[in-house]
């Protein structure tokens, strides 16, 4: 279930993907050069990222093993 901060981090990377591709299809003022597209793709990244942290994919999610050694060394210290 995605709560609502997770909701505003995608909310968030939907608009910088947005600010990503307005920045990449601007059209160069005359007599400047067109050189928008390293931060075009940096704002993918970002966007990304965040979409990425936001969806929950990089939570901690213990192994069984894991799991199992926890199980193991709690019961060793508890008396």
């Amino acid at each position: 279930m995605i709560n609502p901060l997770q909701l505003i981090e995608i909310a968030c990377a939907v608009l910088i993907l947005g600010a990503g591709i307005f920045v990449y299809r601007r059209k160069p003022v005359e007599g400047e050069r067109h050189y928008d597209t390293q931060g075009a793709v940096v704002l993918f990244v970002i966007a990304v990222i965040i979409a990425i942290h936001g969806l929950g994919w990089m939570d901690y999610h213990p192994t069984a093993t894991e799991l199992e050694t926890y199980k193991g060394l709690k019961a060793m210290t508890s008396h």
